[in-house]
C-alpha cells in the first residue's frame, strides 16, 4: 500500500475504506489530499474481490471543501485540476462507493460525495456550496454531477445562492439515500455494506456501469477538464477577486 499523510486507507475482504484524516482542518481538501484521494482510489481498485468502499472523514466533519488557506495563494492549472482528477478516480472504482457524511459537507466535499455511488448522512449534517461567494465557479465536474442528481433548477439555486441546506432537504432533493440519527450513522452505512458484499462483483459492476452510462447522458462530466480554465479566469477577474476577499475577511482569514 502507498503511504498516505492525509488519509487512512484499508482493504479487508470485500470491503475497503478511505477516511479523510485532517480532523484539525475539518478534513479540508489540500492539493496533497486531492492527490492522495486519487491515489487511494486507484490502489483500492487494484485489490481483488472488493465490492464496497466506504468514504468518510475523521473528527467533526465529513469535509470542509477545498482548503480555504489555499484560496489565498496563487494556484496554477495543475493544482486547480486536481479536484477533477480526484472525482474521476472515485468514479472509476469498480466497487460500490458509499459516502459516510456527518458534520459539514462543503463545496469540494460535496463533489467528493457526489462522486460516490451511495450517500448516507447523519441528521445534523449541514451542506453548502460557497464557491461563488469565494469568487470562483464550482469546478471538478461538480455541476454535471449535481444536475444529474438534483436537476438544473435546484443546482442553479444551490450553487448561485450559496445557501446552506440540511440533510433532510438533501434527502428530499434526491441527493442522499438515507438520513439517520447521528448515533445510527455507522449502522446505516454497514447495512449497505452487508447487503452489497453478498452480491456478485460482476453484477454489481454491470449495474453500476449501466446506471452511470445513463446518468452521463443527462449530466456529462467528459468536459470537466475545462473547469480548471474557468476557475483560473475567475481568479484573474477583479469583481470575483473582491468577492473572495470579502468572504475570507468575514472569516478572519
Amino acid at each position: 500500500m502507498p503511504e498516505f499523510e492525509n488519509l487512512t486507507v484499508s482493504a479487508s475482504g470485500a470491503t475497503g475504506r478511505i477516511t479523510l484524516a485532517r480532523a484539525a482542518r475539518l478534513n479540508a481538501l489540500s492539493p496533497g489530499t486531492l492527490r492522495e484521494l486519487a491515489q487511494a482510489a486507484r490502489w483500492l481498485d487494484e485489490q481483488p474481490g472488493l465490492k464496497a468502499v466506504v468514504v468518510g472523514g475523521e473528527g467533526r466533519a465529513f469535509c470542509a471543501g477545498f482548503d480555504i488557506d489555499d484560496a489565498k495563494t496563487p494556484v496554477d492549472a495543475e493544482v486547480v485540476d486536481l479536484g477533477r482528477q480526484m472525482a474521476e478516480a472515485m468514479d472509476a472504482i469498480r466497487a460500490v462507493t458509499i459516502a459516510r457524511i456527518h458534520g459539514h459537507c462543503v463545496g469540494g466535499g460535496l463533489v467528493l460525495a457526489a462522486a460516490c455511488d451511495l450517500r448516507v448522512a447523519a441528521a445534523s449534517t449541514r451542506f453548502s456550496i460557497p464557491e461563488l461567494d469565494l469568487g470562483i465557479p464550482l469546478a471538478w465536474g461538480g455541476i454535471p454531477r449535481l444536475v444529474r442528481e438534483l436537476g438544473p433548477a435546484i443546482t442553479k439555486e444551490l450553487v448561485m445562492t450559496c445557501r446552506p441546506f440540511t440533510a433532510d432537504e438533501a434527502r428530499a432533493l434526491g441527493f442522499l439515500n438515507r438520513v439517520v440519527p447521528d448515533e445510527a450513522l455507522d449502522e446505516a452505512v454497514q447495512w449497505f455494506v452487508d447487503r452489497l458484499v453478498t452480491k456478485s462483483a460482476f453484477t454489481l459492476l454491470a449495474t453500476k456501469r449501466q446506471v452511470n452510462a445513463v446518468a452521463e447522458e443527462s449530466g456529462a462530466t467528459r468536459e470537466a477538464f475545462r473547469d480548471a480554465d474557468a476557475t483560473l479566469r475567475a481568479m484573474r477577474d477583479d469583481e470575483s477577486a473582491q468577492a473572495r476577499e470579502r468572504y475570507l475577511k468575514a472569516r478572519g482569514r
